[in-house]
């Protein structure tokens, strides 16, 4: 590595960490960037990343998952390219496939997704996508980065047409996510919902349970009761002291 300062060394490492970039890419996009991390994951993830892209593979990978009679790709083919890159279409890696694919349905993806989606993510082929799966993976480490495609998903597994997301969908999506972020509370969170309120989940009510986990305490010893949470989350709290789960601040 260059002569840098500590600092900076860490910078490079973190940023080749998160996406699997060269040392010297890493070094120009922080050096654009006057090397703030967020700026220079924006300049990295804003850069084709494939500069001479073989446009003709591209095509050919979207025809090979591609609906027989429709120009998507849907879920068979989903299935399909999963099986390709050996992993479970459940993992969460396949979300942080579709955010960066900017596709705007669950299970679908268009041609304009797919192929400019494997661009951003410098990819031309199965075998340098499957290559690609840990960096991605890593991507859910940096707090910028999940919290883009913790808010994507809300419009991403919605049904068409629904303002809201249904409670199951809401339930799995956060299961999933907050397994990366290892937050106690997601299990009692859950059945939380299922018990008291079985409804549909508004965009304030997801938006506003991740400024929850990242601020609040599991034990709730910083949570205000005066606070401008949504009355769902109040009463979450409320049933988290009914059921002894945390105890009432005195």
């Amino acid at each position: 590595m260059y002569k840098l300062g500590r600092g900076s060394r860490e910078k490079v490492q973190q940023f080749m960490t998160i996406t699997g970039a060269s040392e010297k890419v890493a070094l120009q996009a922080l050096k654009a960037s006057d090397w703030h991390l967020e700026g220079a994951f924006d300049f990295f993830y804003n850069q084709p990343q494939i500069s001479v892209a073989n446009t003709r593979r591209l095509e050919d990978l979207y025809n090979k998952y591609k609906e027989p009679d429709a120009d998507m790709i849907m879920v068979e083919g989903i299935s399909q390219l999963c099986n390709d890159l050996m992993v479970d279409p459940q993992d969460i890696v396949m979300l942080v496939i579709s955010w960066h694919m900017k596709a705007a349905t669950m299970c679908e993806f268009t041609r304009q997704e797919f192929i400019a989606g494997l661009q951003s993510i410098g990819v031309d082929s199965i075998e340098k996508f499957r290559e690609k799966l840990p960096s991605l993976r890593a991507e859910l480490k940096d707090d910028h980065k999940f919290r883009e495609i913790y808010n994507f998903t809300f419009n991403w597994a919605r049904e068409k047409g629904q303002k809201s997301l249904s409670l199951e969908t809401a339930i799995g999506m956060w299961q999933l996510l907050f397994a990366e972020r290892q937050w106690p509370l997601i299990d009692h969170w859950c059945e939380f919902l299922q018990v008291r309120h079985n409804k549909t989940i508004s965009r304030d009510t997801w938006t506003q349970l991740l400024e929850f986990v990242k601020t609040i305490d599991p034990q709730l010893s910083n949570y205000d009761e005066e606070g401008a949470w949504p009355y769902l989350i109040d009463e979450f709290v409320e049933y988290l002291i009914e059921n002894g789960v945390v105890q009432r601040k005195k």
